[in-house]
């Protein structure tokens, strides 16, 4: 029988430079499928709010009116790297279709870099508030390693080194970038409502007022949201992040997994129930088309890196 913190051991027998695969699936999988699920979502959730990615998704509509074929099809392209690894057919497949995509948008080196950060930083602040355990130095260094990976792959340039230099690009950006857009203020409603249609119908309000307590100052400002007064926020903040802190104490207690859980196993993905093709996963543009392609001199179909 593994004991509660066997894989912790195991993660940290490992390299984190040589092993951050195994070590970032092993957390990802094993330890923390449910709240790394969460902390992505919030982690692309943050990326809105800096106007040029706000406004493109705004322009490309993938978000405000296939908000689920956009959601499966993000999960479902970076667990294929997760699972599978960056050398294998899927993981390169999985990353060209990526790549593919961007490229058909003038999107910024920085804007791309500030994305990536967004998904060593959040989920790293995520579990340590919310999750069983905190996550460890080595865990760290090898999400940083993780992510350097793929932005090496993604062709994304200055890419940070370590987790703290991940933390503060991600810090200093939103303090410079964080403001209103009125295309990014519509993909956060188109996204707080399908986080709603998760669940029976009378829950969607709910759900929604629980994402907002979850959401930090700097969030509700960029996209206008209405405080509540403070009796109400602070009744609403502290039922939401209890509740958390609660399921916290409560995996704690629990065995800890035998089988790893991947992103394409969660509820929440939905469009597909007869199976997907990686290479016909996300968006396919045409020149012309709302949302498509602005010149920007590279290749449609330039190789993953």
């Amino acid at each position: 029988m593994v004991q509660r913190y066997e894989w912790l051991k195991e993660i940290q027998r490992l390299d984190p430079e040589r092993d951050f695969l195994e070590i970032y699936r092993l957390t990802v999988t094993y330890e923390f499928p449910w709240d790394i699920t969460r902390a992505l979502e919030l982690a692309l959730y943050r990326t809105y709010a800096v106007p040029s990615i706000g406004r493109l998704l705004a322009e490309t509509a993938e978000l405000t009116e296939r908000s689920q074929k956009r959601y499966d099809d993000t999960a479902l392209l970076l667990d294929a790297v997760v699972e599978h690894g960056f050398d294998s057919e899927r993981g390169r497949t999985a990353v060209r279709r990526i790549n593919r995509m961007h490229r058909s948008y003038d999107i910024s080196n920085d804007d791309m870099r500030y994305v990536l950060c967004t998904f060593v930083v959040t989920p790293k602040r995520w579990i340590d508030a919310y999750g069983w355990r905190r996550l460890s130095g080595h865990e760290l260094r090898a999400f940083a390693a993780y992510y350097r990976t793929l932005g090496a792959h993604m062709g994304i340039q200055d890419v940070p080194q370590t987790y703290e230099d991940f933390e503060r690009l991600l810090d200093a950006y939103e303090d410079e970038h964080f403001g209103w857009d009125r295309g990014a203020r519509a993909v956060s409603d188109a996204t707080l409502a399908l986080m709603g249609s998760w669940y029976p119908r009378p829950l969607a309000p709910v759900v929604r007022r629980a994402s907002l307590a979850l959401l930090d100052d700097s969030l509700l400002r960029a996209f206008r949201y209405a405080r509540p007064g403070p009796l109400t926020r602070g009744l609403t903040r502290g039922l939401t992040r209890g509740s958390l802190r609660l399921r916290a104490r409560a995996v704690r207690l629990l065995p800890p997994r035998q089988s790893p859980h991947y992103a394409r196993q969660n509820p929440e993905i939905k469009g597909y129930p007869h199976g997907y093709e990686l290479a016909r996963l996300g968006t396919f543009p045409t020149p012309g088309v709302r949302g498509c392609p602005v010149p920007h001199g590279r290749p449609p179909e330039e190789p993953a890196g």
